[in-house]
């Protein structure tokens, strides 16, 4: 186990194109950490340049305590887990898993013992004796992942592992990797572009976007505290509804058929925006049934605990999700209501929270 030091990495291509900006972030001894965000956003660049399979461009990268910038990736002793699984099709389990320590020359006996004991932690020992094409995708990734483990290395290093799975066999999968962390104790980096993925692995998820690092935190502080909008869209599912308000003299907010009155705490913090737009934002589990403004439905989706209604509050088209099975119609007109400790603000030019 190693703590990391991640210190202003940045990683600009020799075209010239950046993909990466100043990342900063200090990583604990057997913390589960996971960079999130959409397809090209420099996460798996991130990963990539701890593995050693980037180069660093300028910044500096501190792993257990030695500067590994300039380090070859075979001398930092850090294990990664591909999105595509690279098992050698013609070896067995067995021999897939004791392969880099076959080659590092160690001990056959130790390399059984090292084996054997994956095996036993991943629930493969009944697989040991069947090669690749035998298994299905979900033991193909655990074979993936117990070739890490027997390396016994610093860091674990996850690039998307989940994402050719189904999604019954992710939602085992990520169970399994829990599990596995809860019980070796190791610092993991995991990459992933599911938010579902981050919020229910990790101890502190780094959100990014376009190179940078927009929000890092606890599940739970992202999703009650997003730093700005694209935190607040991008983590919660389904996303947040963000509408334009403006903020009336009299400390009321209004867009439309939309209205908010503000509580006192609220209005303090609005009241250098009067008279101009702010982005309230409001979860659809936070939303009610019985409020004041009227929703004209558009599609009820249930979901067995929870239905999502799609609707319009006059122009705008929000989400509603409601813990009870609903059977409503499209142009059903109901009223709804909002949680006020729950509602969100934002700077509509910085994008930022307020407050």
């Amino acid at each position: 186990m190693a703590e990391l030091s991640l210190q202003n990495l940045n990683k600009v291509y020799d075209n010239g194109v950046q993909a990466v900006f100043d990342f900063g972030l200090d990583i604990n001894d057997g913390e589960f950490i996971v960079l999130v965000g959409p397809s090209g956003c420099g996460k798996s660049t991130t990963l990539r340049m701890i593995a050693g399979l980037e180069e660093i461009t300028s910044g500096k990268l501190v792993i257990g305590g030695r500067d590994v910038t300039n380090m070859a990736a075979k001398d930092r002793d850090i294990a990664m887990v591909f999105q595509n699984y690279a098992l050698y099709a013609h070896m067995t389990v067995y021999e897939n898993m004791g392969f880099s320590l076959m080659l590092r020359g160690e001990d056959p006996d130790e390399t059984h013992e090292k084996v054997m004991a994956a095996a036993e932690i991943l629930g493969l020992t009944d697989q040991l004796n069947k090669k690749p094409k035998q298994l299905s995708g979900g033991q193909r990734q655990r074979v993936a992942v117990g070739r890490a483990i027997v390396r016994n290395p610093k860091v674990f290093l996850f690039d998307e592992p989940l994402s050719n799975l189904d999604a019954k066999l992710r939602g085992s999968m990520r169970r399994e990797l829990k599990l596995l962390h809860q019980r070796l104790k190791t610092t993991i980096i995991y990459v992933t572009h599911d938010q579902i993925e981050a919020l229910t692995l990790a101890d502190r998820i780094v959100v990014m976007d376009a190179g940078h690092v927009q929000q890092i935190g606890r599940p739970i502080e992202l999703y009650d505290h997003p730093a700005n909008l694209f935190v607040a869209s991008f983590i919660g599912l389904p996303p947040m509804n963000r509408i334009p308000m403006r903020v009336l003299k009299d400390g009321t907010l209004r867009n439309g058929e939309v209205r908010y009155a503000p509580t006192d705490a609220q209005r303090a913090l609005l009241a250098p925006y009067s008279g101009k737009l702010v982005v309230m934002g409001v979860r659809p589990e936070d939303m009610t049934l019985g409020g004041s403004m009227q929703l004209i439905v558009r599609l009820n989706e249930n979901l067995g605990q929870h239905t999502l209604v799609h609707g319009n509050i006059g122009k705008k088209r929000v989400v509603c999700k409601f813990m009870d099975w609903c059977e409503y119609r499209p142009g059903d007109v109901i009223n709804v209501g909002i949680r006020s400790e729950k509602v969100h603000f934002f700077d509509p030019d910085t994008t930022n929270a307020i407050g």
